[in-house]
Formats: C-alpha cells, structure tokens, sequence
C-alpha cells in the first residue's frame, strides 16, 4: 500500500485525528476519524460487518485532491 499523506485537522489538539490519506495503488483515500458509535445514527446505515464507519470535520475535505488521471480532473 502506497500511502499519500494528504492532510491532518489543523484543529486537533496533539495534531492527531482525523488525519486523510490516498492509497495510490487502490486510488482511493484511507480517512481516520472519530468512530461513529451513536446506535441512532448507525441505523441509518447499512454497514457490513468488514466495515466501519468514521466521522471528520467537513471543513477536512479540503485535503481530497483528484487522482491523477481521474476523468473528473480539469487537468
């Protein structure tokens, strides 16, 4: 796995989570984040049980870039 840093919360005390990576070999991003564990909004979803569910900032998705070679990308 080719992890690319992207960015860390500038916000977060000690400057740990949530932290957004891009695994350019799968090209896809590797978020860490606040477990969601609220049954409430769990329901909500339909989550397998290989997977998990985190919670970032919304402000954090400045740190998502377009994968080189992406057909969405203007470049």
């Amino acid at each position: 796995m080719a992890l690319k840093f992207l960015g860390k919360d500038p916000n977060s005390p000690s400057g740990g989570s949530p932290t957004i990576y891009l695994d350019t070999e799968r090209d896809t991003y590797v978020v860490q984040g606040w477990r969601v564990e609220d049954p409430e909004r769990l329901a909500q979803m339909a989550i397998p049980g290989h997977e998990t569910v985190v919670e970032i900032p919304r402000y954090m998705t400045k740190f998502f870039e377009e994968a080189p070679g992406d057909a969405s990308s203007n470049g």
